[in-house]
């Protein structure tokens, strides 16, 4: 189970308020905005639109909504400022039709929208992802001579990049130099470099920042952020290290991401040297490190099962001042159950309760599968009632290590009892599942009813790979049925996946046992023929 993340291009906050101070803050903003309504003569128009504004920058919409009704009943003219706040209001609340309802209105009074306002709309209809009904809109504008700016062009291309649409918002960005007085912006290069990065189109993401550099277009911290971030994910270390270098050359100062990126990247690939270098140069930059930094590098040292430096560095970050996080704690969580000290991870769970962290799905299920690896499955099933009682859901994965270890301790009829209220539950059981209990009924001496579950997934036409035919293939053997465990590799051949070595060997085996030494022979020279022998064995 990974439990690997890493966050990038998160917005930075200017200023922090407690949900109480917010709460108070939007009270006073009311209060002013009724004392407006009660004032004579009645103010002019700009002063409630100011108290709009405030609102809509704390993100509370529907309160602007209810106050510009009360503008309304006290017939109170609004102009097309406060209509533009209005549309916003509504795209944020998913009320596009509501939206268009207020446009309308803008047109039926006699005003004239304005470039904010049809970029209200485009933007809008993106973040509600109906980007083609947006790119409709933007076509109808420019067929009437509407004259969009680059908000309204960065907003389409951002929209277009965040639905995978990479290509069509290239194909924009080159359409744009054509069309506005200004040329395309950092903004929107970025937003199609890191849609291109993010689909490992690396090598089109370095030709389009060429580009922006010949253009004169500065790039920015985000722009290098983007590039490392593709050049990470196609394993060009080497690449991503050296675009440091470029942006102190462009005097661009790396932030917290830039750095999160390499130090990610490197531990991934089990490079935690190379990682704490990077941490290192962070430092020295004076970039802080936040939870996020400290995660990577505990998960890369459990990558390369060095278990107390993990421990260090969970132990660390607190002296640091960084508090760790409920992922901080799944990832140790994780990396002791895997390395069987669940006893360890135990005490972790207990601490999240004393720092008052609410345990989520990840931890319960790295926990329950810790504790059925080492054989506590009545543990197990206490912590999957627990985490019932919690409010969280077990998953897939949950069920798939309390599958396994019923299985494996031969509690067939518990792990088929199981199987059937999972999928009741509206789960739909993975290949894995499947696996486990095929191999578990074929262990148990119930190959008849294994046989059933594996031609029901066939005539269900589930795609079997090579590990459930040969865990197939290994229960017919198990039985003595050579015989049969042949035909099925040549099935299974007929249905496009190939034989591997376990198959063979598999299969060998049952017909040495047999005495069946020529269709041995014949499975050994065939296995000779796809390369599948070691070069000593031939």
């Amino acid at each position: 189970m990974s439990v690997s993340r890493l966050r990038m291009f998160l917005p930075n906050p200017t200023f922090h308020l407690s949900f109480s101070s917010l709460h108070s803050h939007s009270d006073d903003v009311v209060s002013s905005f009724n004392r407006l309504l009660e004032m004579y003569p009645t103010p002019c128009i700009s002063k409630f639109n100011k108290n709009l504004t405030t609102l809509v920058k704390m993100k509370h919409y529907s309160t602007a909504i209810s106050l510009y009704r009360q503008m309304e009943f006290s017939r109170i003219m609004p102009d097309i400022f406060t209509f533009n706040i209005l549309i916003n209001c509504y795209c944020h609340i998913r009320q596009m039709n509501f939206a268009f309802s207020v446009f309308g209105k803008i047109l039926k009074m006699g005003y004239h929208p304005d470039t904010i306002t049809f970029t209200t709309l485009i933007k809008g209809l993106c973040i509600n992802n109906e980007v083609q009904k947006a790119l409709h809109l933007h076509d109808q504008l420019v067929a009437q001579g509407v004259q969009l700016n680059n908000v309204s062009y960065g907003t389409l291309v951002n929209g277009l990049c965040k639905m995978g649409e990479t290509r069509a918002a290239l194909k924009m960005l080159r359409q744009i130099e054509g069309r506005l007085v200004q040329s395309a912006d950092v903004v929107m290069y970025n937003a199609v470099i890191d849609g291109l990065c993010k689909g490992k189109l690396v090598s089109d993401a370095c030709d389009l920042y060429s580009e922006m550099v010949l253009r004169r277009i500065s790039p920015d911290v985000y722009t290098y952020n983007a590039l490392m971030y593709g050049f990470s994910t196609v394993g060009q270390l080497k690449e991503a290290v050296g675009l440091l270098n470029d942006m102190g050359l462009n005097n661009v100062d790396p932030n917290v991401y830039t750095f999160n990126i390499l130090v990610d990247a490197f531990c991934k690939e089990g490079k935690v040297k190379e990682a704490k270098s990077i941490f290192a140069v962070m430092m020295k930059e004076g970039v802080e490190p936040d939870v996020f930094t400290y995660d990577s590098l505990i998960e890369g040292y459990f990558l390369v099962k060095k278990v107390n430096k993990a421990k260090d560095v969970f132990n660390s970050m607190t002296r640091m001042g960084v508090a760790p996080d409920v992922w901080s704690y799944n990832i140790m969580i994780n990396g002791y159950c895997k390395r069987r000290m669940v006893h360890g991870a135990l005490n972790l769970f207990e601490e999240m309760h004393s720092k008052n962290l609410i345990p989520d799905t990840v931890t319960y299920s790295s926990l329950i599968d810790g504790l059925c690896k080492i054989g506590r499955i009545s543990c197990a099933w206490e912590l999957v009632g627990k985490m019932h009682r919690t409010g969280q859901q077990a998953d897939i994965i949950t069920y798939n290590s309390l599958l396994h270890a019923l299985c494996k301790s031969h509690h067939v009829d518990e792990a088929i009892a199981l199987f059937e209220k999972v999928k009741d539950k509206g789960i739909q059981p993975d290949m894995y599942i499947y696996n486990v209990l095929i191999d578990g009924l074929c262990k148990s001496g119930r190959l008849k009813d294994a046989q059933e579950v594996f031609q029901n997934l066939l005539t269900k036409g589930y795609p079997l790979d090579v590990v459930t035919y040969n865990i197939m293939i290994n229960g017919l053997c198990i039985e003595g049925l050579s015989d049969e465990a042949l035909a099925l590799q040549s099935k299974m051949e007929d249905n496009g996946c190939v034989s591997d070595v376990v198959t063979y060997d598999t299969i060998m085996r049952a017909l040495y046992r047999k005495n069946d030494n020529d269709k041995a022979q014949n499975l050994l020279r065939e296995m000779n023929a796809r390369g599948l022998l070691k070069s000593e064995a031939k």
